[in-house]
């Protein structure tokens, strides 16, 4: 993550805007504070990508909007996306636009796209070309070096995702567990399902009884619940904790658990949102 960063502030200087891509699930825990003091002035725009999973009553991007900053929400594998993106994109750079046409440049604009893993950057450019041209994974860690891809008026640079300099929060560092912004590999599953029931059991209770049939009991008795309704049962009866655990957080990416989003406005807050 630090080699990111460096790359990301050394490629600075041939970027006109920034766009930071968050996960509109969890806009805070996804917020790496630290790349705005790499941005030195440069014209931002505050992506809330995923919003077809997020829960729609909470319009987090107009709460940045309010702090007088630039923001949209959309869903980066939808066409739908495309116009109100390029809007907001162009609005960004309109002053950097009109310098140019009365100067007769036709180079096109450039903008960094940056953001923590998974958060959507690489499914982002590729809806704004038109096609595959970043490369794109359902996991963190997909895209490992810069990529600047033409798309029309625009150029725009893929970097690797970073990580925030410190997950101090340990609420808005599970919730990045939650949406797969940390590798599985180096997470403890069991922790990070229990953790994750129960806050589905705190803030979207009607969901888990939507999907499991119940919400009530310890995150332990909950997830014995989704083993059961699952099938998930070894030898002796016992259950299998694990393809449980797998299941829950596959279900809750998917949005098989409903649109959620678990940050607050006071999480948006502590993070300068």
């Amino acid at each position: 993550m630090a080699k990111a960063m460096r790359m990301m502030e050394e490629n600075l200087s041939l970027s006109d805007a920034v766009v930071f891509v968050l996960d509109a699930r969890c806009p805070a825990a996804s917020f790496n504070p630290r790349l705005l003091s790499l941005v030195k002035g440069r014209p931002v725009l505050f992506l809330l990508n995923k919003a077809d999973l997020a829960d729609a009553r909470k319009d987090f991007a107009a709460r940045i909007r309010e702090g007088g900053k630039s923001a949209i929400a959309m869903a980066a594998n939808s066409q739908a996306g495309i116009r109100p993106l390029r809007a907001a994109m162009t609005a960004l750079v309109a002053e950097k636009l009109e310098r140019n046409r009365q100067k007769g440049v036709k180079k096109p604009v450039r903008f960094m796209i940056a953001g923590i893993p998974n958060t959507g950057k690489s499914t982002l450019i590729n809806l704004l070309a038109g096609a595959k041209k970043a490369q794109t994974g359902d996991k963190a860690g997909v895209t490992r070096s810069k990529q600047w891809v033409k798309c029309g008026d625009f150029e725009l640079l893929d970097t690797p995702g970073t990580m925030p300099p410190a997950c101090e929060n340990q609420t808005l560092a599970r919730r990045l567990a939650f949406v797969g912004s940390i590798n599985d590999d180096i997470l403890a599953i069991d922790e990070i399902a229990l953790a994750l029931l129960e806050e589905m059991q705190n803030a979207y209770p009607m969901s888990l009884v939507e999907r499991y049939g119940s919400c009530e009991g310890t995150p332990l008795e909950l997830l014995e619940t989704v083993c059961k309704k699952r099938g998930f049962i070894l030898r002796g009866g016992e259950y299998d904790y694990e393809r449980g655990e797998r299941a829950v957080l596959d279900d809750f990416r998917k949005g098989k658990l409903g649109r959620v989003t678990l940050d607050s406005l006071d999480d948006l807050a502590s993070v300068g949102l």
